[in-house]
Formats: structure tokens, sequence, C-alpha cells
């Protein structure tokens, strides 16, 4: 048998992984259907560590904006010559998150549409 390589490409939650296993070996069917399953079994990984990353990445988040919304509260009541760097920075984040929210367009015509 001829030389081997296998391609396994996987989407999840709009990512693609890829694995790409090659042999320079003459290589049997068996062998690269044992290839093709290895490269099955590290995109798998690869999906469960990003799903396990991704999860991580939105409890901090939560975390993290009941935080800077707590800091807000606390910087309001303060004049603003008296802000901090840090204060004007958690201003700036709140500021720039709500303004992201307002550019966000429902074009509510999901029924319509007739391509």
């Amino acid at each position: 048998m001829p030389k081997a390589s296998v391609k396994i490409m996987l989407s999840y939650n709009y990512c693609h992984f890829e694995v790409a296993l090659s042999s320079d070996l003459d290589t049997t069917l068996k062998q690269v259907n044992e290839l093709r399953k290895d490269a099955q079994r590290l995109t798998d990984e690869a999906v469960r560590q990003y799903k396990k990353m991704k999860e991580h990445a939105e409890k901090n988040w939560d975390w993290e904006r009941r935080r800077v919304v707590d800091a807000s509260e606390k910087v309001r009541q303060k004049p603003k010559s008296a802000w901090s760097p840090e204060d004007k920075a958690i201003m700036k984040l709140l500021s720039d998150k709500a303004w992201a929210a307002e550019r966000c367009y429902d074009y509510d015509d999901d029924e319509d549409f007739d391509p």
C-alpha cells in the first residue's frame, strides 16, 4: 500500500477544528483507518476543551460584569473630577458595551423573508 494521509475537520459553534495526520511509511487500510480514528479523537478532544473553556469564560464574564456594574455604582457617586484612571476605565467599558448593544439591529423581518 502507498503512503497515506487523513484530514478531519469538525465544525462546532461556528468554530472549526482541523487535524491532519500522515504517514511516510507504506500503510494498510487498517492503519489508515487507525490514523483516521486518531484524528477524529483529537478533533473531539479539541471540541471538548473548547466547550470547557467557553463555559469557564462565560462564568468569569458573569462575575466580571457584576464586579464592573457594582464598581460603576460607586464611581457614579463621585464627581467626575475625582475619578481615578480605573474609575474612568470602568465607566468607558460600560459605555462601550452599551454602545455596542444599541448597534445590534434586529431586522424583525424573518417571517417576510422569501428567497
